[in-house]
């Protein structure tokens, strides 16, 4: 098949089998089907035009993704990047033709989070024609994962499934389990939370080395919808980078911090129900995250003896590593209370 632009070629993921009940989704850059799904569909319904500038914010493969749907669509794009997006990212956004401002550096995600998205409400004031892409928030960021889940059914069927991934915008896990459970109604959807993130309730807990950007927030995120998921792992940075390292070693994936967690979750699921195949989403690849986790490898904790600590309500965790089974519980009403 010759592609019509690099963005369809790059975004079909790979499976790969890790164990014989751990089966790794592994993608380049994972939201590229986010974008690309939410831009056609927007152009499809006259909501945007060609030639019209998108916006949003990014602390990275988003950023990526929404720049390439741009280049592919004949759309302008503009982002607002989080401190946390290294030059690669931002030498390519520029090159795609993206325009990109970088928030000033700031003590903690939350304010990071928070400058981006009091820039983007200033730059929409400032050019109204433009249009917010709110990846957050808007649920059109569902519709592109329909394709990757009919991948997924064709692919791996007659087993039961558990898909394995960071909760982030909610809109990858939760997308692709809508669309499988169309199917079979029992895949499981187990997500995984950095400590520090307010979407399952960690906020009051601080991680010395950073929340895990791409898969928890600081601020609530509209697109998370509670009541898909059947278990929660809260993790740190040591663990995730633990799964990461352990992926490069055992089976030479070479991924960024949300797969390894993600990977360190299911090896843990797996024990405990066998009979299932668990599915690990690897968002993304492992180079922006060379310095800071790769490089380090030495002092990377032996998976083999982490294990979690099993609490029955999210005021019962604690760090370093924390699973609950959450059973598809709609979010509690006091944290929508609390976030308004």
């Amino acid at each position: 098949m010759i592609h019509p632009h690099v963005a369809d070629a790059v975004k079909r993921p790979d499976l790969v089998r890790l164990t014989d009940s751990v089966v790794l989704l592994r993608f380049e850059s994972m939201k590229i089907y986010s974008a690309l799904g939410a831009v056609r569909h927007l152009l499809e319904r006259g909501t945007v035009v060609p030639g019209q500038t998108l916006v949003d914010s990014s602390s990275g493969i988003y950023a990526y993704a929404l720049a390439l749907a741009c280049h592919r669509y004949g759309m302008r794009c503009h982002i607002v990047a989080s401190t946390t997006v290294d030059a690669t990212t931002l030498a390519q956004l520029e090159i795609l033709g993206a325009t990109v401002e970088q928030v000033r550096p700031t003590e903690n995600l939350k304010l990071d989070q928070e400058l981006r998205v009091r820039r983007v409400r200033a730059y929409l004031a400032e050019r109204p024609d433009a249009h917010w892409m709110r990846q957050y928030h808007d649920d059109v960021h569902y519709l592109g994962y329909r394709e990757v889940a009919d991948q997924i059914a064709e692919a791996l069927p007659g087993r039961p499934l558990t898909v394995v991934g960071g909760v982030g915008s909610g809109a990858s896990t939760g997308g692709l389990v809508e669309h499988l459970r169309r199917r079979d109604p029992s895949v499981r959807l187990v997500g995984v939370q950095p400590f520090g993130s307010v979407t399952f309730g960690s906020q009051d807990h601080h991680d010395p080395e950073a929340i895990i950007a791409g898969i928890g927030s600081s601020i609530v995120f509209d697109n998370v919808r509670h009541q898909l998921y059947d278990a929660l792992h809260w993790m740190d940075f040591t663990h995730a980078m633990a799964g990461t390292v352990a992926l490069l070693r055992e089976h030479a994936v070479f991924a960024g911090l949300s797969t390894g967690a993600a990977y360190l979750a299911a090896v843990h699921e797996s024990g405990c129900l066998p009979g299932r195949l668990h599915l690990v989403i690897g968002a993304d690849t492992g180079h922006r995250y060379v310095e800071r986790v790769h490089r380090r490898h030495n002092e990377a904790l032996d998976p083999a003896e982490l294990k979690p600590v099993e609490i029955g309500a999210p005021e019962e965790m604690a760090m370093p590593w924390s699973t609950m089974a959450w059973n598809r519980t709609p979010c509690p009403a006091q944290w929508k209370d609390a976030a308004a």
